[in-house]
């Protein structure tokens, strides 16, 4: 398939034609292509912005099923009244069509790629298989007993059995990561087992650090005066790419420890907020060179997903917090939704509009009434735009959605589905 973008304006490189061809982008010119019969499509792109597709670096698809079902509570009670025991009944079937809904949900707000933790992972890849979307999945290990054998741990052997299913599956769409859930979920024995399959294949890592100040605390308590992050590092958690969610209460010396480490924090403010976390200190974490992403957590702590939103709060809680309103300009926080979230899922030829990278692209309508006028289209994707703007999602040179219209999902199915998998799930486990 062969694809002109025409007249299009390309975040930060101006008015531009692009061309498509395959799963990648081939040429990028300002002059004007007037011969288009070599071409499958031409998309008349006057009024629209063009920029990279968006990364979701910290989520649990599944959990859509849970939008609204346990709110107004801290995090400590959120998962232990509700979660947690609403998930012990999950099937692989409620799986499926929650992590589906997910990915439908994220392609209409221009994500293409998204970095999740969860269980029965192999139902969400086969939504993400199904959806042409690329994501990180891992099955996350927790283990209570400090005496477990390892060996015969179901949880790791699940997340064994996944990576050898799916990993670099569907063209390498779909990437298998390991995955602990947290310290307070875990020990020094199931980390160690877990970081040691890691190294031993090459995967990436995805965790949940110092997301509560109790949560740090307490760490500590543990751990001979340890913080999280100090205690993943000695269990080897990141002798091996890796994205730590939340990090609300790392220590300065955390971070310098997450810059030598070049572990991504994965920035959730949506989700920190809500459930009254707290607020990751953005501006001294890119001080000492930490890499930022950004995720919205699941839909049931969010409970949208949408990154759009993720940018926008970002940006103007660092603000705020810092009391510095020109601390840092808006294509930094781009750049964690795009190519910093590429870099995090190791997708090197991906986040980025150039030539010979994949073609992952979106389209912003710069028509909408709360994008008029636009005097500078990073300020615009930021402050601006919304993720209802979107008309355009692109994956690997896969047009998956086009105005209004979902092209790898019959989405009047899905929403039938879905509200039919939420009214007897909730009905069967009262």
């Amino acid at each position: 398939m062969r694809i002109l973008f025409k007249n299009a304006e390309v975040l930060r490189k101006g008015r531009k034609n692009v061309v498509v061809e395959g799963e990648y982008i081939r040429k990028i010119c300002d002059t004007d292509i007037s011969d288009t019969s070599g071409f499958d499509r031409v998309i008349d792109c006057s009024k629209k912005l063009l920029m990279p597709g968006l990364y979701n670096c910290h989520t649990h698809a599944a959990m859509t099923l849970f939008r609204g079902y346990g709110e107004d509570m801290p995090l400590d009670r959120w998962l232990h009244e509700k979660i947690f025991p609403a998930e012990e009944l999950l099937t692989n079937e409620s799986v499926y069509t929650a992590s589906l809904y997910a990915c439908a949900e994220m392609i209409r707000g221009g994500i293409v790629s998204f970095t999740d933790m969860y269980e029965k992972c192999g139902e969400t890849c086969k939504a993400v298989a199904m959806t042409g979307m690329k994501a990180n999945i891992s099955r996350s290990v927790l283990s209570f007993d400090k005496k477990e054998d390892m060996s015969t741990s179901f949880r790791l052997n699940e997340s064994k059995s996944l990576f050898r299913e799916w990993h670099n599956a569907e063209h390498g769409r779909i990437k298998i990561d390991m995955s602990v859930h947290a310290e307070y979920t875990n020990n020094e024995n199931s980390c160690r087992a877990t970081a040691a399959f890691a190294v031993e294949n090459g995967t990436h890592m995805h965790i949940h650090l110092s997301e509560t100040q109790s949560e740090h605390e307490e760490c500590k308590k543990r751990n001979n005066g340890r913080t999280p992050a100090e205690f993943m590092r000695d269990c080897g958690i990141f002798d091996v790419p890796a994205t730590a969610a939340h990090c609300v209460y790392v220590t300065d010396s955390d971070m310098d420890l997450m810059h030598e480490k070049g572990v991504f924090a994965a920035h959730n403010p949506t989700s920190n907020l809500k459930l009254g976390s707290g607020i990751m200190r953005t501006s001294e974490m890119l001080k000492r060179g930490v890499g930022i992403v950004l995720g919205t957590d699941g839909a049931a702590s969010n409970n949208t997903l949408n990154i759009f939103k993720e940018m926008h709060l970002a940006a103007v809680l660092d603000k705020g917090a810092t009391r510095d309103p020109g601390g840092h300009n808006a294509y930094e926080f781009v750049r964690m939704a795009t190519e910093n979230g590429a870099a995090s899922q190791g997708r090197t030829d991906c986040g980025i509009i150039e030539e010979g990278k994949k073609a992952d692209i979106i389209l912003v309508d710069l028509d909408s009434i709360n994008n008029i006028p636009m005097y500078d289209p990073c300020y615009t994707a930021v402050y601006s735009a919304s993720a209802g703007d979107v008309s355009l999602t692109m994956c690997d040179g896969r047009i998956l959605y086009e105005n209004g219209e979902f092209l790898t999902v019959d989405i009047e199915k899905l929403k039938s589905d879905m509200r039919h998998t939420c009214e007897n799930y909730f009905k069967e486990n009262k």
